[in-house]
């Protein structure tokens, strides 16, 4: 690990831009020199962060995204935009929830963009088997970006084109991103309009 490490840092080193070493010279404005300083330490900070990356892969032996907060014993990799503060869902309950999806650029789905959100039994199956995976550890509230291995997208036959909707690769990772918006038997306005307490 140690040699992998050395040999990062020397990669990186060569592919470091010489301008983030060199010192402004006299007649440079102070905003370039902020613009500069702000520029080394995102450099410095990127080669910590790609060090620290190929360490834990080489540890672990399996892919590791770089931006995930969370990685799942599945391979799931979450990434939290935005921590909520909700009632998890119970298996079978009823959960809205709004996503999107991407095979690599191609969009399979967007749920954001509608005016109702997708309503779906949790644990039903009705979802692929990494997003079925994930949704009872959210909260209402919650938004998660979800990196999805191909064996728990839609797996070793992918899926084919079909109208408005593009092919997907043999064990093609997906990006999901997913909101829990709510659970309607556990909202008190609903349960309150419909009498069911």
């Amino acid at each position: 690990i140690l040699s992998m490490m050395k040999s990062t840092c020397i990669f990186l080193s060569l592919l470091a831009p010489s301008a983030a070493f060199v010192a402004p010279s006299a007649s440079q404005s102070s905003t370039r020199l902020l613009a500069q300083s702000s520029s080394r330490a995102e450099f410095l900070r990127d080669v910590t962060t790609a060090v620290v990356g190929v360490t834990a892969a080489a540890v672990v032996q399996q892919p590791f995204p770089a931006f995930a907060d969370e990685t799942l014993p599945s391979g799931v990799a979450i990434k939290v935009v935005n921590a909520g503060e909700g009632p998890k869902p119970d298996i079978g309950e009823l959960a809205a929830i709004r996503f999107n999806s991407f095979a690599g650029e191609n969009k399979i789905d967007d749920v954001f963009a509608t005016p109702e959100p997708y309503y779906t039994r949790v644990g039903s199956g009705g979802l692929i088997k990494g997003v079925e995976e994930v949704l009872p550890k959210m909260r209402v509230g919650d938004r998660w970006i979800l990196t999805i291995p191909g064996n728990l997208a839609f797996g070793a036959k992918g899926r084919p084109a079909s109208a408005g909707k593009p092919r997907i690769p043999a064990n093609c990772e997906i990006i999901f991103e997913v909101e829990m918006v709510g659970l309607p038997g556990k909202e008190p306005e609903l349960i309150e309009l419909i009498g069911d307490a």
